[in-house]
């Protein structure tokens, strides 16, 4: 479990983040709002990248001001926005391989993290591809199986399909419903509303460093009012809302929800 307490933080004497109270269990949470709303600066937080000013953070019971990134990165994988970003090996299986070798793992225990992790996101067969020679999706599939190989409880996924085509994109969408299945924690930042309707069970959202929502998918696209944060709901639920089916996530549902009334 991951507990956040009276978060409070900071640049330069301007507030980013006040009073932030949150918990995040092993589900697939959408941490959500407006760009400067303090999103990355929340989840950096939850690693230990920053230090609360104010409050604290516990993750599985270690208090991120007592303990080292390195230390919290085997709960806490971080996959940034620019997979490129965490490349820098001449291939796949370097790169996946870097995380565990620092752990001082032996060889055997290297290869056998790397080899899992590889074939979690589907990217058997380019272990001797560059890294930078991948498509979008792959790119981005080689840096989830980067943070997996450290074995981390729980992920933060900071926009996983931003500038990805629609292949891609259900490529990568795969692996997250996997990773939860297997039961990791998953927070997801994003600004696609059809992201979240497709996978998160809860939605946090985020406006002016406070958070002003915390609860279900459901209860966020009907009873919220998120156009009135620059947000909107996604077609597949104002649809569902016009035949009068009430939430629906995708058309597979709004399927099933009229052959029901037939």
């Amino acid at each position: 479990m991951i507990v956040v307490e009276d978060l409070h933080f900071g640049y330069n004497g301007k507030n980013v983040l006040r009073g932030i109270d949150f918990k995040m269990g092993r589900e697939i949470v959408a941490l959500v709002g407006p760009n400067g709303s303090g999103k990355t600066t929340f989840a950096k937080h939850l690693n230990g990248l920053l230090k609360p000013l104010k409050g604290k953070v516990v993750v599985d019971g270690l208090d991120t001001r007592e303990h080292t990134v390195a230390e919290l990165s085997k709960k806490v994988g971080y996959v940034f926005q620019n997979p490129e970003h965490m490349f820098f090996e001449e291939n796949v299986f370097r790169e996946v391989a870097f995380g565990p070798r620092n752990l001082g793992l032996s060889e055997e225990d290297v290869e056998k993290r790397v080899r899992w992790a590889i074939k979690a996101v589907g990217l058997e067969g380019f272990e001797e591809r560059s890294p930078y020679s991948l498509s979008g999706g792959e790119k981005q599939r080689l840096a989830i199986a980067c943070i997996l190989a450290m074995k981390p409880d729980y992920l933060i996924l900071d926009e996983p399909t931003t500038g990805l085509d629609a292949r891609a994109e259900r490529e990568v969408v795969s692996v997250i419903r996997s990773l939860q299945r297997e039961g990791h924690g998953i927070l997801l930042i994003t600004h696609d509303m059809d992201l979240v309707v497709r996978l998160a069970e809860r939605v946090v959202l985020l406006h002016g460093g406070e958070k002003v929502f915390d609860g279900s998918t459901e209860e966020f696209f009907t009873e919220f009012d998120v156009e009135s944060y620059g947000l909107e709901k996604p077609e597949v639920v104002k649809l569902g809302e016009r035949l009068g089916l009430g939430f629906t996530r995708n058309l597979d549902e709004i399927i099933l929800k009229l052959e029901g009334r037939a």
